[in-house]
């Protein structure tokens, strides 16, 4: 299937952000990645970042880790002691409950190792289709399109792709992403849209691709 078009070309776009970002932090889940090259950190740490600020979802992985970083490790503590490393994480009672679920399943069912497919990966406890997409990404180098808030409002303000959710996001911008970038463009977008591309008042003046989303106009942010 041949690639929706865009101006400026998406390489472009993303060469002209990562020239941006030069010098600022990964997001904590691709430090992790980058760190560990482990698919159980790499899965367990972005259970815990849904709904949770970086740094904190940084220092509840490690606090974490540092007591259990196995599947059959973690199997062993309690919803009680895991709620507690990682607290203050969102919703870290109903996380600690899935991260323990996950865990066993891993070890009994899986020999111990993150199962390396989509669908076995949402069959896990708590693992919706962000998590399995970027546990394949930063966990075994497969590429899938993982789509948050970010992304999502990024490509849309790009005029990239015109959906109205994230999960709607994914199959359009299978189309518009050569396959080479389905891996970065959540890590490149969440540093992005952390830094420059803001849910609220945007950092315009100080975008690198600011040109390119006043080609679409600038009133189709999201």
């Amino acid at each position: 299937m041949a690639l929706k078009p865009v101006t400026p070309p998406v390489e472009t776009v993303f060469a002209a952000m990562r020239t941006r970002l030069f010098g600022h932090p990964a997001p904590a889940v691709t430090r992790i990645a980058d760190e560990s090259r482990d698919p159980f950190r790499v899965l367990v740490s972005t259970m815990i970042s849904l709904r949770t600020k970086d740094e904190v979802t940084a220092s509840a992985s490690k606090r974490l880790f540092d007591v259990a970083d196995t599947a059959a490790a973690v199997a062993e503590l309690t919803e009680k002691t895991v709620a507690g490393l990682i607290y203050p994480a969102g919703f870290y009672h109903t996380k600690a409950r899935h991260i323990i679920g996950c865990a066993r399943i891993i070890r009994d069912r899986h020999a111990g190792r993150v199962p390396a497919t989509r669908e076995e990966l949402l069959a896990l406890p708590g693992v919706g289709v962000k998590t399995a997409n970027l546990t394949l990404n930063l966990g075994f180098g497969v590429e899938a399109v993982c789509v948050d808030t970010h992304v999502h409002r990024i490509a849309n303000r790009l005029g990239w792709i015109d959906t109205d959710t994230p999960e709607a996001s994914e199959g359009a911008l299978e189309k518009v992403l050569p396959r080479a970038l389905w891996i970065e463009v959540n890590s490149l977008f969440v540093a992005y849209g952390r830094s420059v591309c803001t849910p609220v008042s945007p950092k315009c003046s100080e975008c690198s691709v600011a040109e390119a989303c006043r080609q679409v106009g600038v009133s189709r942010r999201r």
